[in-house]
């Protein structure tokens, strides 16, 4: 359990700085993950365009045979992809939950500083859930790209087949998916660093008996939720969060909310 904050006698609460999601993270958490899909995208692609040319389909008639043969090809890099992912999802995972604990604590601890507080972290049966919990959560996420990009190639090359095109076409559309996936990992890092920060913040706040914080709307994205910019400096009560779109959030914990949040210290007499 974190020690109190030790300040001078005030009757006055005192609003921290607003705690913001490590950037650095979120860019390394997205290198880490598109390094294994370009190793993925250019295996796939180079093994299914090579198989391509061999049984070129000229006719959607003469399907049946490049069908198959892509097939067997597609079966067997979607067995060694998939493994390679899941492999390597626990030890990214792993390091993401310990990373997004340390840099949550170091900036909450260093807002505290500022304010004239002095606190020190230490890891408690709440944190710990919460980064049993967080590892679990990037482990599924992670295994959905190769799912969902296998996939995707998968319905190019049926396509290709059946309509006759040619290897460059294929090419193209094994491109195009590829870039899909590569925009979804970078959503998957930023949302991932968004919620592991503010579960992990929320867990400190209440230990450190902060019961209300100020919710505060970032002024980022394109299309910004109404609810969340209509809260903005606004009060929440930091255990239940708020009610916003018909459920309870936290800031930062919906898909593609960067809203974060301002804690309230209590007075100390």
């Amino acid at each position: 359990m974190p020690r109190r904050p030790v300040t001078a006698p005030t009757a006055r609460p005192i609003t921290l700085a607003a705690h913001n999601p490590n950037a650095g993270l979120a860019a390394a958490y997205r290198r880490k993950l598109a390094a294994l899909l370009d190793e993925m995208h250019a295996s796939v692609a180079y093994f299914i365009l090579a198989a391509y040319r061999r049984t070129p389909p000229l006719f959607a008639a003469d399907a049946a045979s490049p069908a198959a043969a892509l097939a067997a090809e597609m079966a067997e890099l979607g067995a060694r992809w998939t493994d390679r992912f899941d492999r390597a999802a626990p030890e990214i995972a792993d390091w993401f939950a310990t990373a997004a604990k340390d840099r949550s604590d170091f900036a909450l601890a260093a807002s505290l500083r500022r304010a004239g507080m002095t606190v020190k972290f230490a890891m408690s049966p709440l944190v710990r859930d919460v980064m049993h919990a967080s590892v679990a959560e990037n482990v599924r996420v992670i295994k959905t790209i190769p799912a969902e990009y296998l996939g995707r190639v998968e319905s190019a090359v049926l396509r290709s087949v059946t309509a006759g095109r040619d290897v460059g076409a294929l090419a193209r559309e094994l491109s195009h998916g590829y870039g899909v996936s590569k925009v979804r990992a970078r959503l998957i890092a930023t949302h991932q660093n968004n919620m592991a920060t503010a579960t992990i913040t929320r867990v400190r706040q209440t230990e450190l008996g902060i019961s209300q914080a100020y919710w505060l709307h970032s002024g980022g994205g394109n299309h910004p939720r109404p609810e969340h910019v209509a809260m903005s400096g606004k009060k929440y009560d930091v255990l239940r969060g708020a009610f916003l779109e018909g459920e309870w959030v936290w800031p930062g914990t919906a898909i593609n909310c960067r809203c974060v949040t301002r804690s309230i210290v209590p007075g100390l007499d």
